[in-house]
């Protein structure tokens, strides 16, 4: 009688044990879903097994994601550097239907009327610029000066004074030395001061064109932590009746936008980029140049722009 009463005493413990093993199964379902056995008796996870898996997919995106953006970064650079050499390539075909001469880089500079850019057109000063009419227009094939991929925030204002070069997509032109002539001793001639912006650099006057900055990625600051859009590429040194102006530097305006380098384009048709020198400062509106990202390259002097 003890030893039948012992094995039904056994069989109540383990009953009890396999209704406890089977509510906290069921309480693990509830609170995990797929933790421990599914409805079907199917092993699934359990929690430590999800926890190592998030942790390793932590990990591994913490190794992805800057390589992720830095080749996003480049793909833009890129981009930027194909809508360069466009700019390139329809200033050259420019100067081929116009006597070697390139685009003029702003033709009504001298009478401050505002309107003609070498990248556009507009109907009064407090307009943007629109590049299907321009001069180059024709040469483009949309017709259209594509903005720059990197996408900057260049700040947007309705009047003159905050969005005076609006519309020629974050690059910059090369005005001293191949969209004028200020670069050339004034002439005895009436009208030679306007003529001087109303012509430009023949390609024949270029001695090095590897080496002879045409377009550059600009901007200009005027206010500490803004950027607007500016159509030249400014060189260290103003130049004044064919002397160039070392006692002060100039406001740089090529932009480093590029995770800190700016894409160039030269005469000859070939694109690169350069990373900035040193240049403490600040430019003519009292702006740290460098913390705007904006400066030159090295030589930080007029040779990258000039024709010799």
């Amino acid at each position: 009688m003890g030893g039948r009463q012992m094995m039904f005493d056994g069989m109540d413990a383990m009953a009890m044990r396999r209704q406890v093993g089977e509510r906290r199964d069921a309480a693990l379902r509830r609170i995990g879903g797929g933790f421990g056995e599914g409805a079907n008796g199917v092993g699934g996870f359990t929690l430590m097994e999800v926890l190592v898996v998030v942790a390793i997919t932590a990990v591994l995106m913490g190794i992805l994601m800057p390589a992720l953006m830095v080749a996003r970064a480049q793909a833009r650079q890129t981009v930027c550097r194909g809508n360069l050499r466009q700019l390139l390539m329809a200033n050259i075909a420019y100067s081929m239907e116009h006597d070697g001469q390139f685009v003029p880089a702003a033709r009504d500079m001298w009478d401050d009327a505002g309107l003609w850019r070498w990248h556009g057109y507009r109907p009064t000063r407090d307009a943007a610029f629109v590049s299907s009419q321009g001069p180059l227009a024709g040469y483009l094939g949309d017709g259209q000066v594509k903005r720059c991929a990197e996408n900057v925030e260049f700040a947007a204002a309705d009047r003159w004074a905050g969005s005076f070069e609006k519309g020629c997509g974050g690059y910059g032109y090369n005005m001293v030395y191949i969209g004028s002539r200020m670069w050339q001793k004034p002439l005895p001639a009436a009208g030679w001061w306007r003529r001087m912006y109303e012509c430009t650099t023949r390609t024949d006057e270029v001695r090095k064109p590897a080496e002879t900055l045409m377009f550059a990625d600009s901007a200009i600051s005027r206010q500490a932590g803004v950027v607007i859009e500016y159509s030249f590429a400014e060189p260290p040194f103003a130049v004044f009746e064919g002397a160039v102006m070392t006692g002060f530097y100039m406001s740089p305006s090529i932009h480093f936008r590029h995770r800190g380098r700016a894409n160039i384009g030269w005469v000859d048709g070939h694109t690169d980029s350069r990373e900035p020198a040193p240049m403490p400062g600040d430019n003519v509106y009292g702006v740290d140049s460098a913390a705007a990202g904006l400066g030159w390259f090295d030589p930080v002097d007029n040779t990258p722009f000039d024709l010799e």
